[in-house]
């Protein structure tokens, strides 16, 4: 077994925690698997350990002991939280909503939380409340910032407006919005701020910016304790393991440039940096590494004499290795444009380990845009401008793979050489135009190396207007690259 493969029954664990405890940290374990975070059988048994240390009824103190055993990665702590919350979420009949779309009550000697401490409607659960008590009770909560009365607030706010119903199959997106529509969030913010200047007076431009971000983190913390009771009331209801797989979201590095959403594309964004980081370090080891040549007899020889003839310390040449160069042609028509953007971004990153990098863009007609990224701080604005100064129209601004190599290679074939390496991103979808493939041959016989990335799945290719095949049969390898993860282990290869 692998030390990431799900165990076949259970990890072993020690059996003093006891078996529900056990059985629920065993599928928060094999969810966290699933979900993408790669988690050891050690870090599970360190996990396993480390709870028996804490205090299980302190929710906070139990997720960072499991958080500080099992998360590797600052990217990969959204879907370590959201594992948590389900399996760990807050549990009771009070959660469990009723046949009547009414949530039913605690029994009489179990005392509901109070919606606020010290506040008149405290000790009890706030079930009489008119709409406008319960508005003037949010609009009291977020003004003191009182957690605990907002955590009353929000369970009163989900249970009168979400209109949750047992097994209907709605996203608790749905709850959420239907939810806050009623409570008016911005309204109330407004409100608030109107309160604090008729209560202070004339205040700076700078002291009401910062009333204004004080309130606005309340309404904040209100929405996550609304989206943290409306989480409790869908587990309960259709269980841990089921809700566990519909908020199941792939890590950043596993999500498909193509079809990644905005909040997709930042996580990206801010996953790539540090990326860049760990390859160059990689490259640069790899090529301090391989530096080791054949056998110097000559030297080893002359070294010898110190041990009277024997060649203990035998030495070798140290070949001094050129750095590579390097040509990007990427398509950036359509979607591509996002997984061609990102690799951009790659190859300038770690642009050291070459001796030069030449970049060129292209959807029926193609220019080269090298200069656009030299002496600039910030990649984002190159990329920018590719976007909106490449001359890459030719007829229509419809992919043509035959025409934008042809073009490549009448103005730039010369300059392939022995050291180039070059890297050709796209779908290869070439909307039945001619391939012109001889040109990719001719590009592997000159350069050092010729790689196809494709960010499409491996089942589409050759299908439809794909003509990728064509191509790849004249290339040193045709890589499926759809995230983060594939360009990575591309990357390392490189070199």
């Amino acid at each position: 077994m692998t030390v990431t493969d799900p165990p076949s029954a259970q990890d072993p664990v020690p059996a003093e925690l006891g078996e529900p405890i056990l059985a629920l940290l065993n599928g928060f374990i094999i969810e966290l698997r699933n979900a993408g975070l790669p988690v050891s059988l050690t870090e599970n048994l360190d996990a396993m350990e480390a709870v028996r240390h804490v205090p299980i009824g302190d929710r906070d103190i139990f997720k960072y002991a499991l958080a500080a055993t099992l998360v590797k990665h600052s990217n990969h702590w959204k879907a370590f939280e959201t594992v948590f919350e389900v399996y760990f979420s807050l549990r009771g009949q009070e959660y469990v909503i009723g046949d009547d779309g009414e949530l039913h009550e605690l029994d009489d000697d179990q005392p509901d939380e109070q919606v606020g401490a010290g506040d008149q409607q405290g000790g009890g659960g706030g079930e009489n409340l008119s709409p406008e008590e319960l508005a003037e009770m949010l609009f009291q909560a977020l003004m003191r910032g009182d957690q605990p009365m907002m955590r009353g607030v929000a369970r009163q706010a989900v249970k009168r407006y979400a209109g949750m119903e047992p097994g209907r199959p709605v996203g608790g997106t749905y709850y959420l919005y239907r939810t806050l529509r009623n409570l008016d969030l911005d309204g109330v913010l407004e409100r608030l701020l109107e309160q604090r200047q008729d209560d202070e007076g004339e205040v700076s431009e700078f002291d009401q910016r910062l009333q204004r971000d004080e309130y606005q983190s309340r309404v904040d913390q209100l929405q996550k304790e609304i989206e943290a009771e409306i989480r409790r009331r869908l587990v309960a209801d259709r269980g841990v393991e089921a809700m566990a797989k519909t908020l199941r979201k792939p890590l950043p590095e596993d999500v498909d440039f193509m079809h990644a959403s905005r909040e997709e594309m930042a996580s990206l964004r801010k996953a790539i940096y540090p990326l860049t980081r760990k390859l160059a370090s990689r490259l640069q080891r790899k090529r301090r590494h391989g530096r080791k040549g054949p056998l110097d007899f000559r030297r080893t020889v002359r070294a010898s004499l110190s041990y009277g003839g024997v060649p203990a310390e035998p030495k070798f040449r140290n070949p001094k290795p050129h750095k590579p160069e390097i040509f990007v042609i990427a398509d950036i028509s359509g979607s591509v444009a996002a997984f061609a953007r990102f690799t951009l971004h790659l190859v300038y990153a770690i642009s050291g380990q070459f001796s030069k990098v030449r970049s060129f863009v292209f959807i029926d007609g193609l220019d080269e845009v090298t200069p656009y990224f030299e002496g600039v701080e910030d990649i984002n604005e190159a990329v920018h401008r590719v976007n909106t100064e490449a001359d890459v129209v030719w007829v229509d601004g419809h992919s043509d793979y035959g025409h934008a190599l042809g073009v490549f290679w009448e103005r730039h074939g010369k300059d392939i050489g022995p050291r180039t390496s070059i890297m050709i991103l796209g779908d290869a979808r070439n909307n039945y135009h001619a391939s012109e493939s001889w040109i990719v041959k001719q590009m592997q016989e000159k350069a050092r190396q010729v790689h196809w990335l494709n960010p499409e799945p491996r089942s589409y290719w050759d299908t439809g207007d794909s003509i990728v095949g064509e191509y790849a049969q004249y290339t040193d390898g045709c890589f499926e690259v759809r995230n983060l993860r594939q360009l990575e282990a591309f990357v390392e290869n490189l070199a």
